[in-house]
């Protein structure tokens, strides 16, 4: 597994990829509806993410938080849950 890489990710590819969100899509949809924030901003679909970051989703009166661990293009569904650590 390749996740030592210092690259930046999209915030709707690295919800999917880490699959916090099952569908780009949908992590599209609910970033371009302002419910997504990285480090208490508002992020859009195209934001960056990098380790070290916080990510806030609101799933309807629900607030979940995700500390990034690390990014990575493709990920199988085992490592996934490498990417990140909820808070």
């Amino acid at each position: 597994m390749d996740m030592g890489d210092e690259l930046n990710l999209r915030l709707d590819k690295f919800l999917k990829v880490s699959r916090i969100i099952k569908r780009r899509t949908v992590a599209n949809e609910i970033s371009s509806q302002g419910r997504v924030k990285i480090n208490d901003k508002t992020a859009k679909p195209g934001s960056e993410v990098k380790p070290g970051d916080v990510i806030s989703i609101q799933f309807g009166d629900r607030t979940r938080q995700y500390q990034v661990l690390a990014v990575s293009d493709h990920v199988s569904k085992e490592d996934a849950g490498q990417m990140y650590r909820e808070i």
